[in-house]
């Protein structure tokens, strides 16, 4: 099966590992050589220096996400990451793709519920230039009409290819608005079409004075470089930039426990089978249950012979697809389960099915074979994607965002290897069969009259 050939081969990188990395009870990452700094204008700067690396990362990560949107402004986070690519004052629009891939280079970006992320890898001796160009776009951005109206439209365009057009789209896309009660994680990263389109030139401008600035952001460079000469060209780039003296707004909702579970029927167009989803409230991504909750996860969903799918989808055909996730962000987490109906099957009786596998997994012996195969496919994740610029420096930048220290991404190795059967019960009863939970039934709406 595809997922034992995935645990054999997971074995087989682990194993071939040299030993400076292999511990005698485990797996071992030794710590980068890591400098971690700021300017006197707020810019925090990580450098993890990669000897004989012929690449180097260059990624800003800047402390505004999707929990940032102004209220009834959602997805302008993801709006401003689409206008970072155009043009500035001494760039021209899309300048990025030049600069990286006509080097044979990459850039991209991505906005998350806590952050904005740009990244850029390209050959060494380019570094520079990518330096100049972040330092550029960060404090030079041309914020005009024309971007904006294109850059909307762009988005805008994402929504309906990733939400409305998807059967189940609009399902997923709902469940942190039904999950969390007050925490602006409730809006959707990727925005509203109404929100989206009321949005003003003036509150695009706004928006970029108050978080694109140095002081809330973070420079991460890694690979191939020497440190010194690292120091000395942020110091010239970056260090001339000004941060403005108004402070930088942060979210300070928190999340109230919840105290009642509740259902809700939700219906859309073009759904061919209905599905059902069971949310719960996840702790920060920073919190000690985060590991055995990553783990439980793995057990119940990672692979064809994960637990969910080899008694919902293959031994008792009830569901088409399950998959349960955590989806822990830093101020709070949310937890979820998931299943298309198989043809024929209600979803009272897949909800049932659902509910009865998260407690088999919370209160039945877990075999020592099945954790070690889950174990050994984290792991493998973790030291495959160490071995890149690119996964040295995103590592670095969520232990930043999770846990408030670069250095913490080597630390994941071993709070994976340390959980246990117990642990990863302990977290399922604490966090699921003990909490409420937001039970979601989804179908297809009802055709309207006179519709064909």
């Amino acid at each position: 099966m595809i997922a034992r050939r995935g645990w054999l081969q997971a074995a087989a990188a682990l194993s071939a590992l040299p030993a400076a990395v292999r511990a005698a009870d485990g797996v071992a990452l030794p710590p980068p050589p890591l400098s971690d700094q700021r300017l006197a204008n707020g810019l925090r700067v990580v450098g993890l220096p990669m000897p004989g690396a012929g690449t180097v990362a260059v990624q800003v990560w800047y402390r505004v996400g999707g929990k940032d949107d102004p209220p009834g402004r959602s997805g302008f986070a993801h709006l401003f990451e689409h206008l970072m690519f155009k043009r500035t004052a001494r760039l021209p629009d899309e300048a990025f793709d030049r600069l990286t891939e006509d080097v044979g280079g990459s850039n991209n970006a991505f906005t998350a519920a806590d952050v904005t992320v740009y990244t850029n890898d390209v050959p060494a001796n380019h570094l520079e230039r990518l330096l100049w160009a972040e330092a550029e776009r960060m404090q030079n951005l041309r914020v005009d009409a024309a971007n904006l109206a294109s850059e909307r439209d762009v988005v805008k365009e994402e929504l309906r290819e990733h939400v409305e057009a998807d059967p189940y789209g609009r399902l997923f896309e709902a469940l942190p608005g039904l999950a969390y009660q007050r925490h602006p994680y409730r809006r959707p990263v990727i925005g509203r079409i109404e929100d989206l389109d009321a949005a003003t030139l003036a509150d695009v401008q706004r928006f970029h004075a108050t978080f694109y600035r140095p002081d809330n952001a973070v420079l991460i460079v890694a690979g191939g470089f020497d440190p010194a000469d690292l120091d000395r060209l942020v110091d010239r780039h970056f260090g001339p930039l000004t941060a403005p003296k108004t402070p930088i707004p942060r979210v300070t909702v928190t999340e109230p426990r919840r105290t009642e579970g509740r259902r809700v029927n939700l219906r859309a167009p073009i759904v061919p089978l209905p599905a059902v989803a069971l949310l719960w409230q996840g702790p920060q991504a920073g919190a000690a249950d985060a590991p055995a909750l990553q783990v439980a996860s793995a057990l119940l969903s990672q692979g064809d012979s994960a637990r969910l799918a080899e008694t919902l989808v293959f031994r008792d055909q009830l569901a088409q697809s399950a998959g349960f996730w955590a989806d822990l962000n830093a101020d709070a987490g949310m937890l979820a389960a998931y299943a298309v109906a198989a043809g024929g099957r209600t979803p009272a009786v897949v909800e049932k099915a659902l509910h009865a596998e998260l407690k088999r997994l919370a209160t039945q012996p877990i075999a020592e074979a099945e954790l070690d195969k889950v174990r050994t496919q984290l792991l493998t994740a973790v030291v495959a994607g160490r071995q890149s610029p690119t996964g040295v420096a995103e590592a670095a930048g969520w232990a930043i965002v999770n846990h408030g220290d670069p250095r913490e991404a080597e630390a994941e190795v071993a709070r994976l290897q340390a959980v246990t059967a117990a642990d990863v019960q302990r977290v399922m009863r604490r966090h699921v069969l003990e909490r409420p939970v937001v039970a979601v039934h989804y179908s297809a709406a009802a055709a309207k009259a006179g519709a064909r």
